[in-house]
């Protein structure tokens, strides 16, 4: 008897927005592949949302923002097929790691989960160092054997039951926009670390506001030959240490809160 071939496997593309447009029109595009695309925005002001509800492609919820973790984990329990890509909303999947992921989900030897390397753009040029070049995450995996750990509220983590593999095609992420985009982005990733460090009850230390962005700086700029970027790596080396900053700079302002609030409650 002839043997019978396995199933196509079906895949849901998942994606997070917050005024997105511009970006996640392309994004959509390249997903497309997808039996499922599904974005969860956080309200957008921009028409973000207005596009995704007429997109006939997507399914689009809404649902308040707290952290990345918490609106990663309310959108993975929505997916409807058990293989999961995830991808950002200023991502693109090229044709390449396009036919690499519909090969990968329809091997009967796949792994659980896989990092995708990226590939970072500064506006529509390529950022070759900068600390980002052996930069990966998790964005491909099986909804079953998977989920995101509760304890990072930031740069979330993939908690695998069974092996992680790596594919070998790049994301291409589009993560500099223009200048105060990006600046923004990284004082809300600080901010969101400080509440991270403040509920594992990790306290402020003047010392570490000082040495840590200068450490983030030399390290990106300097060791992770971010200078062979030019002008660009400078910005971004100069912004990822301001991140670093406005931690610490947000933890103080939270113990001082919360020590406020202890006073205030006091007999």
């Amino acid at each position: 008897m002839a043997e019978l071939s396995a199933p196509k496997q079906k895949l849901s593309a998942l994606i997070i927005t917050y005024n997105e447009m511009g970006y996640i029109e392309k994004c959509i595009e390249s997903v497309s592949f997808a039996d499922e695309i599904l974005v969860v925005d956080s309200y957008s002001t921009d028409g973000t949302f207005e596009y995704l509800q007429n997109h006939p492609k997507v399914r689009v919820l809404q649902n308040p923002f707290e952290n990345f973790t918490a609106q990663k984990s309310f959108t993975l329990k929505q997916a409807s097929n058990d293989w999961i890509l995830f991808v950002d909303a200023d991502e693109i999947v090229t044709d390449e790691l396009q036919a690499e992921i519909i090969s990968t989900i329809n091997d009967q030897k796949a792994c659980e989960a896989y990092w995708f390397y990226r590939k970072f753009m500064f506006k529509n040029e390529p950022l070759h160092f900068s600390g980002w070049q052996t930069d990966k995450n998790h964005r491909l995996f099986r909804k079953s054997k998977a989920k995101f750990t509760d304890k990072k509220i930031v740069h979330e983590t993939l908690e695998v039951d069974g092996n992680s593999c790596i594919l070998k095609e790049k994301l291409v992420h589009y993560c500099y926009k223009n200048y105060e985009d990006y600046k923004g982005k990284m004082l809300k990733y600080g901010q969101l670390k400080a509440k991270e460090a403040f509920y594992k009850e990790k306290q402020f230390n003047y010392f570490l506001m000082v040495f840590k962005p200068l450490w983030k700086f030399f390290n990106h700029y300097v060791l992770r030959l971010g200078f062979l970027d030019g002008k660009k790596g400078m910005i971004v080396s100069y912004l990822n240490a301001l991140g670093v900053l406005e931690r610490y700079r947000e933890l103080k302002r939270l113990e001082k809160k919360n020590e406020l609030a202890y006073y205030l409650v006091m007999p």
